[in-house]
């Protein structure tokens, strides 16, 4: 009865230990027609098979995530530079103990950044506390791009009030980690940027945007874009610090000079409280 499946093993097995070749070996990198194509490394790198590429990042994640029954999702974006308020004293304590006019300014402003760190963590232990008291079917989860920073603390939160945390990390030149704070099963990381925002977007049920850089802004507006034109059901956004963001964009200039209408400022929400961020979200869905 079992014979079947003994072969089906040993099969896989011979596979895998093609795929694993020695990393050593660079002809692993030489075209070679005899190879087995999915194991044929120099093949699934060319340019003609991205497309295959593409599909394996979106369904690996997927049938991941869904066989864990994560399908809600509550998208925590943000900087990966802030650090967590001890981290901050104890770097301007060493700063202050140095005497160093720049160093003790970078250390204080790691200080006020800190407690974003702090809040991202609250609201996601907020989030995880309530998700921990409803059936499977209705939990959400807390997901971040698996770096550090907010996506840490938030990963942090949810992980400390014992709920699944997932991350959706990207492979960077300078090889950003994942935080120790994902659910092992549930830490994927990702080549392509679009395919990962694609997943951010596929579960989300809200987005909660912590101050950032760059990215964090690319993943915004992308999401902001996305519900405005119709291509994403609407789901809440929060952008959580105001002083950030209203110093950052104005966003009534975009209405006065008309590149946007005045109701897409009810697109988001601007708070400084992790509980009115989650309430925010509770209205929405009249949880």
């Amino acid at each position: 009865m079992n014979a079947p499946t003994h072969l089906s093993d040993r099969k896989l097995t011979d596979a895998l230990a093609e795929l694993h070749a020695d990393p050593a070996d660079t002809s692993a990198m030489q075209p070679h027609s005899d190879r087995l194509a999915f194991t044929d490394t120099e093949f699934l790198l060319r340019r003609e098979t991205r497309g295959i590429r593409f599909q394996l990042e979106l369904l690996k994640p997927d049938l991941g995530q869904a066989a864990q029954g994560i399908e809600n999702t509550i998208v925590v974006y943000g900087s990966a530079r802030f650090v967590a308020a001890d981290e901050a004293a104890a770097l301007l304590a060493a700063a202050q103990a140095s005497g160093d006019a720049p160093t003790i300014a970078r250390a204080e402003r790691a200080m006020r950044n800190a407690r974003y760190y702090e809040l991202a963590r609250e609201f996601a232990r907020i989030v995880a506390e309530h998700s921990n008291r409803q059936e499977l079917a209705n939990r959400v989860y807390v997901c971040t791009g698996g770096g550090p920073g907010i996506m840490e603390a938030a990963n942090r939160g949810a992980s400390e009030a014992g709920a699944l945390t997932v991350g959706l990390n990207i492979a960077l030149p300078h090889e950003q980690g994942s935080n120790p704070y994902i659910t092992p099963t549930l830490s994927y990381r990702f080549h392509y940027f679009a395919l990962r925002k694609m997943h951010f977007m596929m579960r989300a049920k809200a987005l909660v945007a912590f101050p950032g850089g760059f990215g964090t802004m690319d993943e915004l507006f992308e999401v902001l874009t996305l519900v405005q034109t119709g291509k994403s059901k609407p789901v809440p956004i929060v952008l959580f610090g105001a002083d950030f963001w209203n110093s950052l964009v104005n966003f009534q200039v975009l209405v006065d000079t008309g590149t946007i209408a005045e109701e897409d400022l009810a697109l988001f929400h601007i708070t400084d409280d992790p509980h009115e961020a989650w309430q925010r979200i509770r209205d929405f869905y009249r949880l």
